[in-house]
């Protein structure tokens, strides 16, 4: 066996033998982990071969179930065959573990959240030859509670799919009054999307109550879903309360977790756009979490990591090309020309509120407050031009100031009422991730609506049946950003 890994991956012209191939996920052979350096030929004998196929044969844990890693000829052919297709095999099996199959930034125009780097192809290489095949793979994957809870579910779900029993049977549409055995779990999920306050609605004798109808009436119109109460198949669509729709989404949901850092910043705050909650973490600890506003379908919040350095008193707001202004607006608005712009001045009527928190990006994307509060208690929050509108975003600016010990400086800016900056000591890491599948704070796995369709491109590139998410339908609200 003298053939080296470089040698061995030459050979490939980077045809891989699985589906969805590193090529067709958009990644080069350097972001795929393939070895620039690594000389030794790869030991694989029985053992390891072993070793590689227990593992892919437990990649269900993982949602990568649907991708064939190793064919089932693999160990016919020449030493140098086989090799081949097992070192290509561990190399994609390795790199879904430690970066996801796919290169989120293949499927957003914009994508600059931090993602994990590895040298596996050298590290591969050690594991041959140190017998650690085993223990190498088992550390690549997120070990966090979240993400093994979210692999217990997928691994419940996809038992339950495998069987053919959907969880909801429509034989018949539900309407108000009817008795069905699967209506708790109709007022269920309405809890986890917002529509349904727990205990509003006693679901437990199965009964459609009136309560459930009218939470399914606001999702309806939320989705573009004729708003009349009646639990159909378009509505159950939305709801993702099949089987082979709940697993779809977990799968997805272990993917994007598989994105990110490994060791993320102890001190952040993630806005998850598909929920439109923002989390804050102070030393490794959650200490807010609150509702936010974030981009309507077609003007999506970009996946950006970008952090808020100074906060800004009493903001004017310069409104962008991209936002028409009506002769009325301008009057009612009291905005006047600048440089070609239309600008609205500070105050509590400013579209952006009386704080923006500035952040370093170039797509023109901050937090800020608003002058329409009454917007949070939406379930469906996707209505900003792409911004992210913060919950009693004045309390929330004065905790971060006080926090970072320019509190006085924040209170004093602020209580001027004029446009003022406060910059902050350090900088404060914010990330605006995409996540409809989650842990609640009570422990639950949670699956929500995919309101920018954005789970159907990955849940391809795992090797789901093709499938189209109906989006959000967003309202005409405001012109703010």
């Amino acid at each position: 066996m003298k053939t080296t890994f470089r040698a061995m991956l030459a050979a490939s012209a980077l045809t891989f033998l699985i589906l969805p191939t590193m090529a067709q996920a958009g990644l080069s052979t350097d972001e795929a982990g393939a070895p620039q350096t690594a000389q030794s030929s790869a030991p694989w004998n029985d053992a390891n071969r072993g070793v590689l196929k227990t593992a892919l044969a437990d990649r269900e844990r993982h949602g990568l179930d649907h991708i064939m890693f190793l064919p089932d000829d693999a160990d016919q052919g020449s030493d140098t065959v086989v090799e081949k297709a097992y070192t290509q095999a561990a190399l994609a099996y390795a790199q879904a573990l430690a970066q996801g199959v796919v290169d989120p930034a293949s499927l957003h125009d914009v994508y600059t959240i931090s993602r994990p780097t590895a040298d596996l192809g050298d590290a591969l290489s050690n594991a041959l030859r140190d017998g650690v095949l085993e223990q190498w793979l088992g550390g690549l994957a997120p070990s966090d509670d979240e993400y093994q809870k979210l692999s217990d579910a997928y691994l419940a779900t996809n038992r339950d799919t495998a069987t053919q029993v959907p969880r909801i049977a429509l034989t018949k549409s539900i309407h108000v009054g009817d008795t069905n055995p699967q209506v708790p779990e109709i007022a269920n999920q309405l809890v986890d999307d917002g529509y349904l306050t727990k205990g509003t609605a006693d679901a437990s004798s199965g009964v459609y109550s009136q309560d459930i109808a009218d939470a399914v009436r606001a999702l309806q119109r939320d989705y573009g879903i004729r708003v009349d109460g009646i639990v159909g198949p378009d509505t159950l669509g939305v709801l993702t309360l099949r089987p082979g729709d709940q697993a779809r989404t977990l799968a997805v949901g272990l993917e994007r977790r598989r994105w990110l850092s490994r060791t993320p910043p102890a001190t952040r705050i993630d806005v998850n756009t598909a929920t439109a909650e923002l989390r804050y973490f102070r030393n490794g600890q959650q200490i807010d979490q609150r509702k936010v506003i974030v981009g309507e379908p077609d003007r999506e919040t970009p996946a950006l990591g970008s952090p808020i350095y100074r906060l800004v008193a009493n903001p004017t707001w310069t409104v962008p090309k991209s936002i028409s202004v009506s002769s009325s607006t301008v009057r009612a608005k009291n905005m006047h020309r600048v440089n070609g712009y239309w600008v609205q001045p500070s105050g509590p009527d400013n579209a952006l509120g009386l704080v923006k928190f500035d952040m370093r990006n170039n797509q023109a994307i901050y937090l800020h407050d608003t002058a329409a509060p009454e917007l949070f208690d939406r379930s469906q929050r996707h209505l900003s031009h792409g911004c992210v509108r913060v919950a009693d975003a004045l309390g929330f600016a004065q905790m971060l100031a006080d926090q970072e010990g320019v509190g006085e400086a924040w209170t004093k800016a602020h209580e001027s009422g004029n446009y003022q900056f406060v910059d902050l000591p350090r900088e404060i890491p914010v990330r605006l991730l995409y996540h409809n599948a989650f842990v609640s704070p009570d422990g639950r796995v949670s699956i929500r609506t995919d309101p920018y369709g954005w789970n159907d491109a990955v849940a391809t590139k795992l090797g789901f049946a093709d499938a189209q998410t109906r989006h959000a339908k967003a309202e005409a609200i405001d012109i703010g950003p």
